[in-house]
């Protein structure tokens, strides 16, 4: 299982085609439940839950032109990341689905400087408008992020068809960006009407960021994962309350 359902997240991926209908309309009924909340925000990696990253590779052995995605048992944080020659799908739930594919451009930093980030924050409600507040630390320097609401239908289906990711903010893409200064530091701070979809019966909620090695944002959409969009970290949202 990529999470567990006391965690109540799924990591950013791709659009969900076959269901965005039945999704749109639980993310339209939001109003529905903006009873005012508070609640800390903890940022986490994938293999926090052990699955393998997704969105950065590493070579097993140096110079064969074959990457992988890092797990849990990997143990060389001096290893260079690497972003695939080709676009490798978003795959959380296939957890044997960790390579080898054909290597692409470096990404110019380690495993043990993409594990070093943190990000942690705070998320109120309040009359059906809501603020997210967030900070990180030791995020790839100068780097371009974006912020996304991440959903998905639980339980999920088989085969799993995959996740509804929006932006954070104004739905055209142009609210949810920020960028790390020099140290990999940076804050982002936003208000949001309506409040958060938290997590329910059938649906589970997070919120993701996002590193784009190809300097770009790509307005509504995430961009190609694993090539130019790569998810750094996320925070699982809680059940909504009464549930």
């Amino acid at each position: 299982m990529r999470r567990s359902i006391l965690a109540a997240s799924l990591a950013l991926s791709f659009a969900l085609p076959a269901v965005a209908d039945d999704a749109v309309q639980m993310i339209s009924a939001n109003a529905a439940y903006d009873a005012d909340e508070s609640m800390s925000l903890t940022f986490i990696f994938h293999i926090d839950e052990d699955l393998a990253e997704q969105d950065v590779f590493i070579e097993k052995v140096a110079g064969s032109g074959e990457v992988f995605r890092p797990t849990g048992a990997t143990r060389n944080m001096d290893a260079p990341l690497y972003a695939p020659a080709d676009a490798v799908p978003h795959t959380p739930l296939q957890i044997e689905n960790t390579g080898p594919w054909p290597r692409g451009k470096p990404l110019g930093f380690t495993l043990g400087d993409w594990f070093s980030a943190r990000g942690s924050g705070h998320y109120t409600c309040e009359n059906g408008s809501g603020v997210v507040s967030l900070q990180f630390v030791n995020l790839v320097p100068n780097g371009l992020y974006t912020v996304w609401h991440d959903f998905a239908i639980w339980p999920p289906t088989k085969p799993f068809l995959g996740f509804y990711d929006t932006p954070l903010g104004s739905r055209d893409g142009t609210e949810n960006v920020f960028a790390a200064d020099e140290n990999g530091s940076a804050k982002f701070v936003r208000e949001i009407t309506p409040c958060l979809q938290l997590t329910g019966e059938q649906l589970i909620s997070e919120l993701a960021i996002a590193w784009h090695s190809d300097g770009e944002t790509h307005g509504p959409m995430t961009g190609e994962f694993s090539t130019r969009t790569h998810v750094h970290m996320y925070v699982p949202l809680p059940k909504r309350t009464g549930l």
